[in-house]
């Protein structure tokens, strides 16, 4: 029973489908399918139920996948760093993440990656594109602020962010001297990154606030923006406080008070599980990993 064979059948299992373990693997679908069929030989069970929609797979395949995934993923992603330090590093290892994030937070730690010969391709979008993004091949690894939860993804955490609201001095004073600092909110344009408002309504549950059906007078899909109109005066917001720190300090920005408590987001490096087979991926995961992790 061979590595490849194992790892078509984990591929298939995480994906529910043949075609996408064959472009994960880089093989033919007929060549995963044999892996698949040898596999089933072997154990002497089938493993899936072909469908229309995609392999369901059997208790048997469950069982098998709980007990060699994991651990397979770990050997394929030992390898390949090992691999990694005797080999010189060349190719692009693409890297996903919000803008903002990228811009102001992970860039700085680039340069050890380029040192070693790896050329870097940085992608932006929200929550939804970054997954989409790994997931059909487009990133290697992306940076997010929540949990991965699809099986062919893993996740590490490197950190995370406080989430503060703010406003330019006038509009914060006024806020701070309202007698019901939900109506005033209400009241008060705000500003947010899109009409869904992530980051406006976790801070807002966190504090129990309902802003009922108002609607940000402003979006923009990148943070930074959203602090630039805030400190000029358009509203107020919800900015993770490494983006808003120097506006705090130099007193462009005021935070609000949160009547409850500052919520916070985790931030994690994702990527795909089989990609740690390749060793620039693996070694990007791992440099990544112990700056951010040591800063």
């Amino acid at each position: 029973m061979s590595l490849h064979t194992l790892r078509s059948f984990v591929e298939v299992y995480r994906s529910g489908s043949i075609s996408d373990a064959a472009r994960a693997l880089g093989l033919t679908q007929p060549a995963v399918s044999q892996h698949i069929a040898a596999l089933e030989t072997q154990l002497g069970r089938p493993l899936f139920a072909r469908r229309a929609r995609g392999m369901a797979p059997s208790p048997l395949a469950d069982d098998l996948a709980q007990q060699i995934g994991d651990g397979l993923d770990r050997a394929e992603a030992a390898l390949a760093t090992m691999k990694a330090r005797s080999v010189s590093l060349s190719g692009a290892v693409h890297i996903a993440g919000p803008a903002e994030l990228m811009a102001e937070h992970v860039s700085r730690h680039l340069p050890v990656l380029l040192d070693a010969g790896v050329q870097v391709r940085l992608q932006f979008g929200g929550r939804a594109a970054l997954y989409q993004m790994l997931l059909s091949g487009q990133a290697d690894l992306a940076f997010t602020a929540s949990k991965p939860t699809d099986p062919q993804l893993a996740g590490t955490e490197v950190g995370t962010e406080r989430l503060l609201a703010v406003a330019a001095p006038r509009l914060a004073d006024r806020l701070a001297r309202a007698p019901d600092l939900q109506e005033a909110l209400r009241a008060a344009p705000h500003i947010a990154y899109d009409t869904d408002r992530p980051l406006v309504r976790g801070w807002c549950a966190a504090n129990q606030i309902d802003l009922g059906a108002a609607l940000p007078v402003l979006t923009a899909p990148d943070i930074r923006a959203v602090r630039a109109c805030a400190e000029a005066g358009a509203g107020w917001s919800v900015i993770p406080d490494y983006l808003c720190a120097p506006s705090l300090s130099a007193g462009t920005l005021r935070a609000l008070r949160a009547p409850v408590s500052t919520p916070q987001n985790t931030l994690y490096l994702v990527w795909v599980k089989s990609a740690l087979r390749h060793p620039r991926v693996a070694f990007a995961r791992q440099t990544l990993l112990e700056a951010l992790q040591g800063t």
